[in-house]
């Protein structure tokens, strides 16, 4: 699914395809790579006929050209495993995509490749130790051992504490992904719950925009103009909501989407804009920075995210060069002494927020030479928790 982590099954016959757009008038000649990683996603020793059966790199092949657009692109597809190739090991994956010309690398996007070889409960409920009740979500998640067949063989898998890491990711965020900690038995299954790392700030509906119109303006946009044969569209001024009550919209939980609204090849036939985001502000936080966190700006808080306060405006600005389409995000606070959490000052922090959790378990023996991922499981957060 086009909004869901890129995770396939070890063995499995689901494929992953790669997308993407260089600004440009001709193609080039790109080549693609594949590495696996360890569960902190640091290249590992595997050589590549461990973890891949055929070949872990090769030239790109599937290209086209927009057409009718403003700025022109190469759109670029890859189909992951391609050529045959398998998967033969499960864990992290990188997928490298580099210039034959320069040698230089274009962009890396991260994949999972699990086992399915243990279960995995998980539940959001409110937090143990009774604070901030209507702020924060606790996940608890449940381990126990489970099989699978490969070929004439069944393989089974009873985890053992010391063996297995397991990670929580809420929405895509990486600035407050944590590794949870093992609480103890649950019968025979591996219990992680009633720790701190359990606790997430429950955060807001993610923030949203819908560029997919350029002449009749959509949901926050107040205006597409173009200069210079750029298309540039600004956005509803942003608001503090850290002070409102909860509202419950439908979110793509800082998801993207690509889409035009009067034409029908979307890939090939959407416009770049430049999205114009500010947030309205008397004066700046000097103790703190402000991001604008999502896909659209991979989930990273860097300079590419960073939003700029501008004295003349009264605002934080932030200027995206986006293809049209349908995106969410949150604007998250940082500071070198953060005490509160990043959703605390801009958008509040709400028991209702319809989050999605990811979990991933990662398993290594001290005879295994690299982490396996033995599970993938994602748990939608309740809306209403009954207070």
């Amino acid at each position: 699914m086009e909004l869901e982590a890129p995770v396939v099954t070890l063995g499995g016959r689901e494929l992953l395809q790669l997308r993407f757009d260089v600004l440009a008038d001709e193609a080039e000649p790109l080549r693609y790579s594949i590495s696996h990683c360890d569960r902190h996603w640091q290249r590992d020793d595997l050589e590549p006929h461990e973890f891949m059966q055929g070949f872990e790199s090769g030239s790109i092949e599937e290209v086209e050209f927009s057409f009718a657009t403003r700025r022109p692109y190469v759109h670029y597809r890859l189909t992951l495993p391609a050529n045959g190739a398998e998967f033969t090991a499960s864990g992290n994956y990188v997928v490298a995509v580099t210039s034959e010309e320069t040698g230089d690398t274009l962009l890396t996007r991260r994949f999972w490749v699990t086992e399915e070889m243990v279960k995995v409960r998980g539940e959001v409920t409110k937090p143990y130790d009774g604070g901030a009740i209507m702020q924060r979500q606790e996940l608890d998640v449940r381990v126990e051992g489970g099989s699978r067949t490969t070929g004439p063989f069944v393989m089974r898998l009873d985890p053992r504490p010391e063996y297995t890491s397991v990670l929580a990711q809420q929405n895509g965020r990486l600035d407050n992904q944590r590794w949870l900690e093992f609480s103890g038995y649950d019968g025979q299954m591996l219990a992680y719950r009633f720790r701190p790392q359990n606790i997430f700030d429950g955060g807001n509906t993610y923030r949203f925009f819908d560029c997919s119109n350029l002449y009749t303006p959509m949901y926050n946009v107040l205006r597409v103009e173009e200069y210079g044969g750029e298309l540039f569209a600004m956005l509803r001024p942003e608001e503090d909501r850290s002070k409102k009550h909860y509202l419950s919209e439908k979110t793509l939980f800082g998801g993207m989407k690509v889409n035009v609204w009067d034409r029908q090849n979307k890939t090939l036939e959407a416009d770049y804009v430049w999205v114009n985001i500010s947030l309205p502000m008397a004066q700046p936080m000097l103790d703190r920075s402000v991001y604008v966190v999502g896909q659209l700006t991979d989930w990273k808080l860097d300079s590419a995210s960073r939003m700029e306060y501008r004295s003349e405006y009264k605002a934080y600005t932030k200027r995206l060069l986006l293809k049209q389409g349908y995106y969410s995000y949150l604007l998250l606070t940082t500071g070198r002494q953060q005490v509160e959490s990043a959703t605390e000052r801009l958008e509040g922090d709400h028991v209702e927020t319809p989050n999605m959790y990811t979990v991933y378990v990662y398993y290594r023996e001290p005879s295994d030479r690299h982490d396996r991922l033995v599970a993938v499981k994602r748990v939608m957060a309740a809306v209403d928790y009954g207070f």
